[in-house]
């Protein structure tokens, strides 16, 4: 151990340990996932905190051989044992791209594509073609960099062929390989109810296509052939959406449908129940009307849909009343 830290300090990296973990140190051999948390801090007396992964859903995950966008981070993990706490100081040259990684990772974390607002082109060109990241702090490190210390926690060490890996870790042939068992998932946790679990599994799956799709020119053949397999998961996406309440995600998301896909009658008829939660009642009723005609055998469903519309109404007409009336009493 003490070798490698002296083999870190000449490359511009200070290790100190905080907590020993498990010996021995493992093998990581390529491949291997390393399941860990880290606080990303400025090397200031107050220690400004930029990222610290134990405020999100779930800690991060690396594999071995990957050639992840941030090479420190597997240089200083493949020194660490599992259940180990580290703090490694790190020269400019190290973290100049960490800017545009923790964008990324601020992304996956609130949901959204991990590429969004980055465009498909080597790390460089992205720092020199961004002036905004979208968060203050990161344009700040974008536009000064320096030197970052990342306190590390390794939680698990997992060999290769002991996990799924997750999508930004798949080849293309990979990505393409594991969508139907991922939609395969998503459905069958649908069905147990755990619509949670599933709008995760669709969103994965959905993240898998559009990483390939961005390899495509928009309109090409390749291009609208991953479109298509991406709309229905999209609408089982939006379906959970539904269900649990997020109407205005469904309406982005089924418009964005309906820009491309004029007759589908699945994203009408979704955002036709979305507007009708959030009081869009005209929006509501021509959506339904469009139902009606690409697929009149939807007529039951479409009429439920209406007498609700209705019910909804008549109540909220009859409160205002009740509301109104005492004000003036």
């Amino acid at each position: 151990m003490a070798d490698l830290i002296v083999k870190l300090a000449a490359d511009g990296i200070q290790k100190k340990i905080l907590n020993a973990g498990k010996q021995p140190l493992p093998a990581f051999i390529e491949g291997t996932k390393v399941i860990f948390h880290y606080k990303t801090t400025l090397p200031s007396e107050d220690a400004t905190v930029i990222d610290d992964s134990r405020k999100r859903t779930k800690p991060m995950e690396l594999i071995i051989g990957k050639k992840f966008k941030l090479p420190v981070w597997e240089t200083i993990l493949v020194t660490m044992c599992e259940g180990e706490i580290a703090e490694f100081l790190c020269d400019t040259k190290h973290t100049v791209l960490y800017p545009m990684v923790s964008k990324s990772l601020r992304n996956i974390a609130a949901g959204k594509d991990p590429l969004e607002g980055l465009r498909h082109c080597c790390g460089m060109a992205q720092m020199h073609d961004h002036h905004l990241l979208g968060h203050p702090d990161l344009d700040d490190l974008h536009n000064s960099p320096r030197p970052l210390i990342f306190t590390i926690e390794v939680l698990q060490i997992q060999v290769p062929g002991s996990y799924r890996q997750e999508a930004w870790a798949m080849t293309d042939e990979e990505k393409l390989a594991a969508v139907p068992e991922i939609h395969e998932e998503g459905n069958r946790q649908f069905k147990e109810g755990d619509i949670k679990g599933a709008a995760e599994k669709y969103h994965d799956a959905i993240a898998c296509l559009k990483n390939l799709q961005l390899k495509e020119k928009p309109g090409h053949e390749n291009w609208i052939k991953l479109d298509l397999m991406i709309t229905p998961l999209l609408l089982n996406f939006c379906q959970c959406k539904l269900i649990q309440g997020e109407y205005y995600v469904v309406l982005d998301h089924c418009s964005s449908i309906l820009y491309k896909y004029e007759d589908n009658v699945k994203a009408y008829f979704k955002r036709g129940k979305a507007h009708a939660a959030v009081w869009n009642m005209k929006e509501a009723s021509d959506d339904f009307a469009k139902v009606l005609q690409l697929d009149p055998s939807l007529g039951p469903a479409v009429k439920k849909e209406l007498r609700d519309m209705e019910k909804r109404v008549r109540e909220k007409e009859i409160e205002d009343k009740k509301r109104f009336k005492g004000l003036f009493q």
